[in-house]
């Protein structure tokens, strides 16, 4: 995943990724599966929601993608010979058959350019193909937003971070829908949808889930301090008002 951390802690996102999980569950009940789709899992994590994908199409196959070589690890841990897997960049991504079906959660967000994500997944599926995909969309965790920049704004914490470009994508649906079209989709269909969030653990569910890419350009010592800062700033720190972007669209047959 472009844009996100170079790599994740994928032991402590498969404890804690439980909303990940459940956002993940609604999007597949949306599916009209047959059971013998190729499908590509974009974002695959750990492997939990690949997993219950994967359940569904007893004669089909899954790719699970992720650009975290640790999360594609704990992916192969949970699924062995189940699926096929992929290291490697969303915004590059190549296969060498398409796919039937792209599908995706909590993935998204974290890729910065969203015209090419939209260009590559739309050359990875055959005629007739569905991406059906949730990610963080507009106004997404805006609170945590604002406390996370306030923190990196501090003076002894701004030089991490004066050439780090937005580190989050949230985009809207009427956006989100034109650039699908722009990348050759027949049909696109997206809107938002709140899921406030109140983690067990806000601290290990924060440095975990949603300050990866600020954590990654921090000496190991001022990660934890970071995490607290933004925490202690926020005007909610036990709630993570989440926006979810849902994204349906199909190529032409």
């Amino acid at each position: 995943m472009t844009g996100g951390p170079i790599e994740w802690d994928a032991e402590s996102y498969d404890e804690i990724s439980g909303p990940q999980l459940s956002w993940g569950m609604e999007v597949l009940d949306r599916l009209e599966l047959k059971g013998d789709e190729r499908a590509l899992d974009a974002g695959c994590g750990s492997g939990r929601v690949t997993e219950e994908l994967v359940s569904r199409l007893p004669e089909g196959r899954v790719i699970a993608v992720d650009g975290s070589e640790a999360m594609v690890a704990k992916a192969r841990e949970r699924l062995g010979e189940r699926a096929d897997y992929l290291v490697g960049d969303l915004a590059e991504l190549m296969v060498d058959d398409p796919v039937d079906l792209i599908f995706s959660t909590a993935t998204f967000h974290w890729i910065p350019d969203h015209d090419r994500l939209f260009e590559r997944l739309r050359a990875a599926l055959r005629p007739g193909g569905r991406l059906v995909a949730q990610c963080g969309g507009e106004g997404n965790i805006r609170e945590h937003a604002e406390a996370t920049a306030a923190v990196a704004a501090l003076p002894q914490l701004k030089p991490y971070f004066e050439d780090a470009a937005e580190l989050w994508n949230y985009a809207g649906p009427e956006q989100t829908e034109a650039r699908l079209r722009g990348a050759s989709f027949a049909e696109a269909r997206c809107w938002l949808e709140p899921k406030p969030v109140v983690p067990e653990d806000p601290l290990r569910f924060t440095m975990t889930a949603t300050l990866g890419a600020h954590l990654a350009r921090l000496p190991e010592e001022l990660r934890q301090p970071f995490a607290e800062a933004v925490i202690e700033r926020s005007r909610k720190p036990t709630t993570l008002d989440y926006i979810r972007l849902n994204i349906e669209a199909r190529t032409a047959a």
